[in-house]
């Protein structure tokens, strides 16, 4: 089983470096900042224009939020594999960045053209899919083995600050220009641009191991002769099959409490504040416990968290709860899951390992989306988070009992 290099080394080191995060790590979280203040002001409003100011049905929006998941996610593979076979973890990310810069402004030519909207969110979402691998890939190769939870923990974190500031840019300029989404997108569009300088200014690429020459495609797929990480994976598609996706928790919530459409835009910030707040302690926690457990747990959290806005009870405290249940489910899984892969793959592999993983996780979140806006069109709101909430408790108990490995921490 490939295990990453020079453990003892890097353990050696963690004494000095342990109480801070690498400075790449912080670089690349100062870039997702940006970034994702960027993205998140146009996510914030998304289901909004699309729902009421387009009048997508749930189906028609299932359809468009599978496709903006995850319908590109086959380009992560591509990310990784172009990233390890030309050795450039940092060029790679930035022209993944650079696409979903310009797809900001894509959205205002697409005007009302559902087929229009489509397409420019598949080119974002490729944008997406082809830096993630690599920018998670130089995280884990500047971090200590040891503490991979913590340093993706203080990424995501960073990433959240972001998050939790777009929604707020989001309703500022629609405030400010008189609900003129048309402005979002340009003020989204110059933010995302500003992303794009601090990755060519501020992040520096890693020195790459491993054997000379280019890295074929089915060394990748070789990947999963690994039989801990083909397991990971197994698991996190089959988990990320029955996860219900944002825009549907936050769709759901604004029905079932009638929230004010001037006020959807600010949901996202009950998720991304309980995020930010526990990234980095979930992170160590996990470090310290074992992160496939805490990577489970989280999952558990999103149980209860669906099971609040589908129950009989309409408190406001509850709609309050059970966003913060869905910020730890995030905290608890989003940098956990790479940082338990991680170590399993070989560093010249690693961008390749890391796009496998993702891919399939992506593809079985569209899957989801699509299945949930159809049982939602056919059945209403409540059978379809009833149904998505059994199926996700199911799946988290058997990989809790199934154990696919014992994690070395």
């Amino acid at each position: 089983m490939y295990l990453a290099e020079s453990r003892s080394s890097a353990s050696t080191k963690v004494g000095r470096r342990g109480r801070r995060a690498p400075a790449n790590v912080v670089a690349l979280g100062v870039v997702s900042l940006v970034t994702d203040i960027s993205s998140e002001m146009v996510t914030a409003i998304l289901p909004l224009y699309l729902v009421i100011g387009l009048g997508l049905n749930p189906l028609q929006f299932g359809l468009l939020d599978g496709l903006y998941a995850g319908a590109t996610a086959v380009l992560r593979l591509v990310g990784g594999h172009v990233a390890d076979r030309w050795r450039r973890l940092k060029a790679v990310a930035g022209i993944g960045y650079g696409l979903s810069a310009a797809c900001k402004l894509g959205l205002l030519a697409a005007g009302s053209s559902i087929a229009a909207i489509g397409g420019v969110l598949a080119l974002d979402r490729a944008g997406k899919g082809i830096r993630t691998a690599p920018r998670d890939a130089l995280i884990s190769l500047s971090s200590a083995p040891e503490s991979l939870g913590r340093s993706f923990g203080v990424h995501r974190a960073m990433d959240t600050v972001g998050a939790l500031l777009g929604p707020l840019v989001a309703a500022g300029v629609l405030w400010a220009s008189l609900g003129d989404f048309d402005a979002v997108f340009v003020t989204s569009f110059c933010v995302a641009g500003c992303g794009v300088l601090l990755l060519v200014v501020l992040v520096k690429d890693h020195p790459r191991q491993g054997p000379p020459g280019a890295v074929p495609i089915r060394g990748m797929l070789k990947l999963l002769n690994i039989k801990a990480f083909r397991r990971c994976c197994g698991w996190a598609a089959a988990l990320g099959l029955v996860t219900i996706t944002d825009s549907f928790v936050y769709l759901a919530l604004q029905r079932r409490w009638d929230v004010d459409t001037a006020l959807f835009p600010l949901l996202p910030i009950g998720t991304a504040a309980t995020f930010l707040l526990l990234a980095v302690p979930l992170g160590r926690l996990a470090d310290r416990v074992g992160r496939w457990k805490l990577f489970l747990a989280g999952h558990v959290a999103l149980v209860v968290a669906l099971l609040m806005l589908c129950g009989p009870a309409k408190s406001a405290w509850l709609a309050v709860a059970a966003l913060c249940l869905h910020g730890i489910f995030y905290a608890a899984t989003d940098g956990v899951l790479p940082a338990v892969a991680g170590p399993l793959l070989p560093e010249h592999l690693r961008a390749s390992g890391l796009a496998l993983l993702q891919t399939g996780q992506a593809l079985a979140r569209m899957v989801s989306a699509v299945l949930v806006g159809l049982v939602w069109t056919l059945w209403d709101l409540r059978p379809a988070l009833l149904l998505t909430t059994g199926a996700l408790l199911v799946v988290t108990i058997a990989a809790a009992v199934v154990r696919p490995w014992e994690e070395a921490r």
